[in-house]
Protein backbone atom coordinates (compact mmCIF):
# COMPACT_ATOMS: atom_id res chain seq x y z
CA UNK A 1 0.00 0.00 0.00
CA UNK A 2 1.32 3.96 -0.99
CA UNK A 3 2.28 5.73 2.26
CA UNK A 4 0.08 8.72 1.98
CA UNK A 5 1.97 12.16 1.57
CA UNK A 6 2.48 14.02 4.66
CA UNK A 7 1.35 17.97 4.06
CA UNK A 8 2.54 19.22 7.87
CA UNK A 9 5.11 21.01 6.37
CA UNK A 10 2.92 23.37 4.21
CA UNK A 11 1.02 24.10 7.26
CA UNK A 12 3.32 27.04 7.63
CA UNK A 13 4.93 29.26 4.98
CA UNK A 14 6.48 32.39 5.75
CA UNK A 15 6.43 34.81 2.60
CA UNK A 16 6.38 38.33 3.06
CA UNK A 17 5.38 39.50 -0.80
CA UNK A 18 1.59 37.62 -0.54
CA UNK A 19 -0.58 39.34 2.43
CA UNK A 20 -3.55 42.08 1.72
CA UNK A 21 -4.51 41.73 5.27
CA UNK A 22 -2.07 45.16 6.23
CA UNK A 23 -3.86 48.34 7.50
CA UNK A 24 -4.80 50.90 5.43
CA UNK A 25 -2.76 53.44 7.26
CA UNK A 26 0.71 51.51 6.64
CA UNK A 27 2.52 51.57 3.83
CA UNK A 28 2.34 47.91 2.33
CA UNK A 29 5.39 47.96 -0.26
CA UNK A 30 7.25 49.31 2.61
CA UNK A 31 6.21 46.69 5.12
CA UNK A 32 6.80 43.87 2.68
CA UNK A 33 10.49 45.07 2.04
CA UNK A 34 11.05 45.03 5.65
CA UNK A 35 9.48 41.85 6.04
CA UNK A 36 11.84 40.89 3.39
CA UNK A 37 15.13 41.75 4.56
CA UNK A 38 13.98 40.78 8.10
CA UNK A 39 14.19 36.88 6.77
CA UNK A 40 16.72 37.58 4.42
CA UNK A 41 18.65 38.57 7.76
CA UNK A 42 17.55 35.73 9.52
CA UNK A 43 18.59 33.49 6.68
CA UNK A 44 21.93 34.37 6.83
CA UNK A 45 22.36 34.09 10.45
CA UNK A 46 21.00 30.73 10.59
CA UNK A 47 23.48 29.88 7.90
CA UNK A 48 26.13 31.23 9.27
CA UNK A 49 25.42 29.04 12.64
CA UNK A 50 25.06 26.16 10.21
CA UNK A 51 28.24 26.47 9.24
CA UNK A 52 30.16 27.02 12.44
CA UNK A 53 28.54 23.84 13.43
CA UNK A 54 29.76 21.48 10.33
CA UNK A 55 33.09 23.04 11.45
CA UNK A 56 33.10 22.09 14.96
CA UNK A 57 31.69 18.57 13.99
CA UNK A 58 35.04 18.69 11.30
CA UNK A 59 37.20 19.59 14.13
CA UNK A 60 36.14 17.08 16.45
CA UNK A 61 36.80 14.28 14.47
CA UNK A 62 40.13 15.13 13.79
CA UNK A 63 40.87 15.70 17.55
CA UNK A 64 39.18 12.40 18.23
CA UNK A 65 41.55 11.02 15.40
CA UNK A 66 44.69 12.28 16.70
CA UNK A 67 43.15 11.11 20.41
CA UNK A 68 42.96 7.87 19.00
CA UNK A 69 46.36 7.64 17.47
CA UNK A 70 48.04 8.94 20.53
CA UNK A 71 46.43 5.93 22.73
CA UNK A 72 47.44 3.54 20.14
CA UNK A 73 51.03 4.86 20.07
CA UNK A 74 51.25 4.50 24.00
CA UNK A 75 49.52 0.76 23.78
CA UNK A 76 51.97 -0.29 21.47
CA UNK A 77 55.31 0.99 23.80
CA UNK A 78 53.28 0.20 26.80
CA UNK A 79 53.28 3.59 28.22
CA UNK A 80 50.90 5.28 30.57
CA UNK A 81 47.45 6.06 29.24
CA UNK A 82 46.11 7.58 32.33
CA UNK A 83 48.19 10.70 30.79
CA UNK A 84 46.10 10.87 28.51
CA UNK A 85 42.57 10.79 30.91
CA UNK A 86 42.23 14.38 31.17
CA UNK A 87 42.26 15.22 27.01
CA UNK A 88 39.60 12.43 26.66
CA UNK A 89 37.27 13.46 29.19
CA UNK A 90 37.45 16.57 27.58
CA UNK A 91 36.82 15.61 23.87
CA UNK A 92 34.15 13.80 25.48
CA UNK A 93 32.18 16.38 27.13
CA UNK A 94 32.59 18.73 24.03
CA UNK A 95 31.57 15.92 21.47
CA UNK A 96 28.11 15.48 23.87
CA UNK A 97 27.69 19.38 23.90
CA UNK A 98 27.50 18.92 20.06
CA UNK A 99 25.67 16.28 19.62
CA UNK A 100 22.92 18.05 22.14
CA UNK A 101 23.12 21.63 20.03
CA UNK A 102 22.97 19.43 16.68
CA UNK A 103 19.46 17.34 18.32
CA UNK A 104 18.60 21.06 19.20
CA UNK A 105 19.36 22.42 15.97
CA UNK A 106 17.38 19.94 13.50
CA UNK A 107 14.32 20.34 16.00
CA UNK A 108 13.97 23.99 15.33
CA UNK A 109 14.59 22.90 11.89
CA UNK A 110 11.74 21.28 11.61
CA UNK A 111 9.20 23.47 13.41
CA UNK A 112 10.86 26.62 11.41
CA UNK A 113 8.35 28.28 8.67
CA UNK A 114 9.30 27.59 5.37
CA UNK A 115 10.25 30.65 3.24
CA UNK A 116 10.45 31.31 -0.40
CA UNK A 117 14.27 30.34 -0.55
CA UNK A 118 12.96 27.04 1.05
CA UNK A 119 9.75 26.71 -1.45
CA UNK A 120 12.48 26.94 -4.77
CA UNK A 121 15.96 25.18 -4.84
CA UNK A 122 17.93 23.77 -7.15
CA UNK A 123 16.66 20.03 -7.72
CA UNK A 124 19.06 19.69 -10.34
CA UNK A 125 22.31 21.10 -12.62
CA UNK A 126 23.38 19.89 -15.88
CA UNK A 127 26.11 21.57 -17.64
CA UNK A 128 26.46 21.01 -21.42
CA UNK A 129 29.14 21.94 -23.87
CA UNK A 130 28.11 22.91 -26.86
CA UNK A 131 29.64 20.71 -30.11
CA UNK A 132 31.81 22.83 -32.36
CA UNK A 133 30.19 24.52 -34.83
CA UNK A 134 30.89 23.35 -38.19
CA UNK A 135 32.05 24.85 -40.70
CA UNK A 136 30.30 26.80 -42.90
CA UNK A 137 30.00 26.79 -47.16
CA UNK A 138 30.85 30.06 -48.75
CA UNK A 139 27.96 31.35 -51.03
CA UNK A 140 28.65 32.91 -54.55
CA UNK A 141 31.98 31.25 -55.23
CA UNK A 142 33.37 31.28 -58.78
CA UNK A 143 34.16 27.78 -60.50
CA UNK A 144 38.27 28.30 -59.56
CA UNK A 145 37.02 29.06 -55.49
CA UNK A 146 34.49 25.71 -56.29
CA UNK A 147 37.13 23.75 -57.20
CA UNK A 148 39.64 24.71 -54.60
CA UNK A 149 36.91 24.71 -51.91
CA UNK A 150 36.45 20.75 -52.88
CA UNK A 151 39.84 19.94 -52.88
CA UNK A 152 40.40 21.58 -49.49
CA UNK A 153 37.11 19.66 -48.14
CA UNK A 154 38.17 15.92 -49.52
CA UNK A 155 41.49 16.67 -47.87
CA UNK A 156 40.15 17.10 -44.46
CA UNK A 157 37.03 14.94 -44.67
CA UNK A 158 38.03 12.08 -47.39
CA UNK A 159 38.40 9.39 -45.30
CA UNK A 160 34.99 10.04 -43.53
CA UNK A 161 32.83 10.80 -46.26
CA UNK A 162 34.00 6.59 -48.04
CA UNK A 163 33.35 5.90 -44.13
CA UNK A 164 29.68 7.21 -44.88
CA UNK A 165 28.98 5.74 -47.80
CA UNK A 166 29.81 1.93 -46.52
CA UNK A 167 27.09 1.92 -43.95
CA UNK A 168 24.26 -0.04 -44.71
CA UNK A 169 21.24 0.79 -42.57
CA UNK A 170 19.32 3.84 -41.91
CA UNK A 171 19.99 4.02 -38.28
CA UNK A 172 23.65 4.16 -38.16
CA UNK A 173 24.06 6.23 -41.40
CA UNK A 174 21.93 8.89 -39.04
CA UNK A 175 23.37 8.51 -36.37
CA UNK A 176 26.73 8.91 -38.36
CA UNK A 177 25.38 12.20 -40.31
CA UNK A 178 23.98 13.54 -36.87
CA UNK A 179 27.46 13.05 -35.57
CA UNK A 180 29.35 14.53 -38.37
CA UNK A 181 27.27 17.04 -39.72
CA UNK A 182 30.19 18.86 -42.03
CA UNK A 183 28.95 16.03 -44.43
CA UNK A 184 26.00 17.13 -45.48
CA UNK A 185 26.25 19.13 -48.19
CA UNK A 186 27.25 19.34 -52.37
CA UNK A 187 31.05 18.27 -51.90
CA UNK A 188 29.73 15.04 -50.50
CA UNK A 189 27.23 14.40 -52.96
CA UNK A 190 29.84 14.96 -55.86
CA UNK A 191 32.21 12.95 -54.52
CA UNK A 192 29.86 9.83 -54.18
CA UNK A 193 28.49 9.74 -57.46
CA UNK A 194 32.31 10.01 -59.07
CA UNK A 195 33.15 7.14 -56.71
CA UNK A 196 29.70 5.49 -58.21
CA UNK A 197 31.13 6.02 -61.82
CA UNK A 198 35.30 4.67 -60.97
CA UNK A 199 33.52 1.91 -59.16
CA UNK A 200 31.46 0.34 -62.40
CA UNK A 201 34.65 0.93 -64.14
CA UNK A 202 36.65 -1.30 -62.46
CA UNK A 203 33.42 -3.68 -62.53
CA UNK A 204 32.83 -3.70 -58.71
CA UNK A 205 29.02 -3.78 -59.49
CA UNK A 206 27.75 -4.96 -55.99
CA UNK A 207 29.83 -2.02 -54.10
CA UNK A 208 28.62 0.69 -56.60
CA UNK A 209 25.12 -0.20 -55.61
CA UNK A 210 26.03 -0.43 -52.43
CA UNK A 211 27.67 3.29 -52.44
CA UNK A 212 24.63 4.63 -54.64
CA UNK A 213 22.41 3.98 -52.19
CA UNK A 214 24.01 6.05 -49.78
CA UNK A 215 24.79 8.86 -52.73
CA UNK A 216 20.92 8.86 -52.93
CA UNK A 217 20.34 9.62 -49.29
CA UNK A 218 22.76 12.49 -49.53
CA UNK A 219 20.85 14.13 -52.23
CA UNK A 220 17.55 13.64 -51.21
CA UNK A 221 18.25 15.64 -47.83
CA UNK A 222 19.94 18.34 -50.16
CA UNK A 223 16.77 18.39 -52.07
CA UNK A 224 14.55 18.63 -49.28
CA UNK A 225 16.50 21.41 -48.15
CA UNK A 226 15.68 23.20 -51.10
CA UNK A 227 12.11 22.69 -50.71
CA UNK A 228 12.06 23.61 -46.90
CA UNK A 229 14.59 26.72 -47.97
CA UNK A 230 16.31 25.36 -44.89
CA UNK A 231 19.89 24.42 -43.86
CA UNK A 232 20.58 20.59 -45.10
CA UNK A 233 21.94 19.91 -41.86
CA UNK A 234 18.59 20.26 -40.24
CA UNK A 235 16.86 17.91 -42.92
CA UNK A 236 18.36 14.80 -41.65
CA UNK A 237 16.39 13.75 -39.17
CA UNK A 238 13.04 14.40 -41.01
CA UNK A 239 14.30 12.84 -44.06
CA UNK A 240 14.96 9.46 -41.78
CA UNK A 241 11.46 10.09 -40.19
CA UNK A 242 9.57 9.80 -43.11
CA UNK A 243 11.80 6.80 -45.08
CA UNK A 244 11.07 5.03 -41.48
CA UNK A 245 7.64 5.47 -41.17
CA UNK A 246 4.88 4.24 -43.80
CA UNK A 247 5.42 6.51 -46.56
CA UNK A 248 5.48 4.38 -48.92
CA UNK A 249 5.13 7.05 -52.11
CA UNK A 250 8.36 8.89 -50.54
CA UNK A 251 9.79 5.30 -50.05
CA UNK A 252 8.81 4.45 -53.72
CA UNK A 253 10.09 8.12 -55.04
CA UNK A 254 13.53 7.03 -53.39
CA UNK A 255 13.64 3.25 -55.08
CA UNK A 256 12.95 5.00 -58.61
CA UNK A 257 15.29 7.69 -58.07
CA UNK A 258 17.83 4.85 -57.10
CA UNK A 259 17.23 3.03 -60.02
CA UNK A 260 17.65 5.85 -62.78
CA UNK A 261 20.65 7.26 -60.71
CA UNK A 262 22.49 3.35 -61.24
CA UNK A 263 21.48 3.41 -65.08
CA UNK A 264 23.06 6.28 -65.35
CA UNK A 265 26.15 5.61 -63.75
CA UNK A 266 26.89 2.00 -65.49
CA UNK A 267 25.93 5.05 -69.32
CA UNK A 268 28.21 7.20 -67.60
CA UNK A 269 31.44 4.85 -67.01
CA UNK A 270 31.01 3.02 -70.41
CA UNK A 271 31.10 6.15 -71.94
CA UNK A 272 34.57 6.96 -69.95
CA UNK A 273 36.19 3.49 -70.61
CA UNK A 274 35.56 4.27 -74.50
CA UNK A 275 36.90 7.48 -73.93
CA UNK A 276 39.63 6.37 -72.30
CA UNK A 277 40.56 2.87 -74.71
CA UNK A 278 40.52 5.93 -78.16
CA UNK A 279 42.36 8.18 -76.45
CA UNK A 280 44.92 5.41 -75.46
CA UNK A 281 44.70 4.30 -78.99
CA UNK A 282 45.07 7.87 -80.17
CA UNK A 283 48.52 8.10 -78.25
CA UNK A 284 50.12 4.61 -79.86
CA UNK A 285 49.11 6.45 -83.17
CA UNK A 286 50.73 9.40 -82.44
CA UNK A 287 53.63 7.78 -81.55
CA UNK A 288 54.03 5.44 -84.91
CA UNK A 289 53.47 9.01 -86.92
CA UNK A 290 55.82 8.82 -89.50
CA UNK A 291 58.45 11.80 -90.85
CA UNK A 292 55.19 12.99 -92.85
CA UNK A 293 52.92 12.69 -90.41
CA UNK A 294 51.12 9.28 -91.88
CA UNK A 295 50.16 6.57 -89.72
CA UNK A 296 51.99 3.40 -90.96
CA UNK A 297 49.85 1.11 -89.65
CA UNK A 298 46.98 3.28 -91.86
CA UNK A 299 49.30 3.55 -95.02
CA UNK A 300 50.46 -0.57 -94.60
CA UNK A 301 46.91 -1.58 -94.55
CA UNK A 302 45.99 0.71 -97.99
CA UNK A 303 48.63 -0.82 -100.30
CA UNK A 304 47.98 -3.28 -102.69
CA UNK A 305 48.63 -6.95 -101.55
CA UNK A 306 51.99 -7.12 -103.94
CA UNK A 307 53.19 -4.18 -101.88
CA UNK A 308 52.66 -5.84 -98.64
CA UNK A 309 54.19 -8.85 -99.43
CA UNK A 310 57.14 -6.72 -100.15
CA UNK A 311 57.70 -5.30 -97.22
CA UNK A 312 56.52 -8.08 -94.88
CA UNK A 313 59.09 -9.61 -96.94
CA UNK A 314 61.58 -7.06 -96.90
CA UNK A 315 62.63 -7.93 -100.46
CA UNK A 316 64.05 -5.36 -102.17
CA UNK A 317 64.33 -6.73 -105.50
CA UNK A 318 60.61 -7.78 -105.70
CA UNK A 319 59.46 -4.12 -104.34
CA UNK A 320 61.35 -2.89 -107.49
CA UNK A 321 59.43 -5.86 -109.55
CA UNK A 322 56.33 -4.59 -108.30
CA UNK A 323 56.99 -1.04 -108.79
CA UNK A 324 57.94 -1.10 -112.82
CA UNK A 325 55.31 -2.85 -113.70
CA UNK A 326 52.68 0.06 -111.77
CA UNK A 327 51.98 3.26 -113.81
CA UNK A 328 54.59 6.19 -112.90
CA UNK A 329 51.86 8.31 -110.68
CA UNK A 330 50.55 5.27 -108.90
CA UNK A 331 54.21 4.00 -107.93
CA UNK A 332 55.14 7.43 -106.88
CA UNK A 333 52.01 8.10 -104.55
CA UNK A 334 52.54 4.77 -103.19
CA UNK A 335 55.89 5.31 -102.50
CA UNK A 336 55.59 8.88 -101.18
CA UNK A 337 53.24 7.68 -99.07
CA UNK A 338 55.41 4.88 -97.10
CA UNK A 339 58.25 7.78 -96.87
CA UNK A 340 55.99 9.53 -95.19
CA UNK A 341 54.61 6.80 -92.68
CA UNK A 342 58.22 5.34 -92.27
CA UNK A 343 57.64 2.35 -94.03
CA UNK A 344 60.41 3.23 -96.18
CA UNK A 345 63.54 5.45 -95.35
CA UNK A 346 65.14 6.82 -98.62
CA UNK A 347 69.21 6.94 -98.63
CA UNK A 348 68.73 4.00 -95.51
CA UNK A 349 73.09 3.79 -95.51
CA UNK A 350 73.28 7.48 -95.22
CA UNK A 351 72.10 7.13 -91.72
CA UNK A 352 74.30 4.46 -90.66
CA UNK A 353 77.01 6.50 -90.35
CA UNK A 354 80.01 7.95 -92.10
CA UNK A 355 83.00 5.88 -91.23
CA UNK A 356 80.74 2.52 -92.51
CA UNK A 357 79.92 4.19 -95.73
CA UNK A 358 83.64 5.13 -96.36
CA UNK A 359 84.05 1.16 -95.54
CA UNK A 360 82.00 0.27 -97.98
CA UNK A 361 82.91 2.71 -100.76
CA UNK A 362 86.41 1.78 -100.25
CA UNK A 363 85.72 -1.84 -100.28
CA UNK A 364 83.66 -1.66 -103.58
CA UNK A 365 85.20 1.47 -105.40
CA UNK A 366 82.81 2.45 -107.50
CA UNK A 367 80.68 -0.50 -108.50
CA UNK A 368 77.18 -0.61 -109.53
CA UNK A 369 74.64 0.28 -106.93
CA UNK A 370 72.67 -1.69 -104.67
CA UNK A 371 68.99 -2.67 -105.39
CA UNK A 372 67.61 -0.83 -102.28
CA UNK A 373 69.84 2.39 -103.64
CA UNK A 374 68.37 1.60 -107.23
CA UNK A 375 64.47 1.63 -105.73
CA UNK A 376 65.82 4.76 -103.99
CA UNK A 377 66.93 6.62 -106.90
CA UNK A 378 63.91 5.40 -109.07
CA UNK A 379 61.64 7.19 -105.78
CA UNK A 380 63.01 9.94 -106.35
CA UNK A 381 63.42 10.13 -110.05
CA UNK A 382 59.17 9.13 -110.24
CA UNK A 383 58.96 12.71 -107.64
CA UNK A 384 60.80 14.55 -109.93
CA UNK A 385 59.09 13.31 -112.92
CA UNK A 386 55.74 13.83 -111.40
Amino acid sequence: MTKPLNYNKWKKIEVSDDEDDTHPNIDTPSLFRWRHQARVERREQRLEEQKEHETKHKQLIDRRKQLNEKLKKLENEKGDVSSLKSEREALEKEEREWKAKDDEMQKQERIRPLDVDDLTHEGKSKTSINKKVTEERPQNMTEEEQAEYYKKFLDKHRDNVKKYGMFRNYDDTQRFLEDHLELVCEETANYLVVWCIDLEMEEKHSLMEHVSHQTMIMQFILELSKSLKIDPRQCVRPFFQRMKTADEQYKQGFVDELTAFRERVQTRAKQKVADALQQYEEEERQKRLGPGGLDPVEVMESLPKELQECFESRDVSQLQAVLSKMPRDEAAQHLDRCIKSGLWVPNAKDAEGDGEEEDEEGAEGAGEASSEEKVTQGVEKLQVDQ
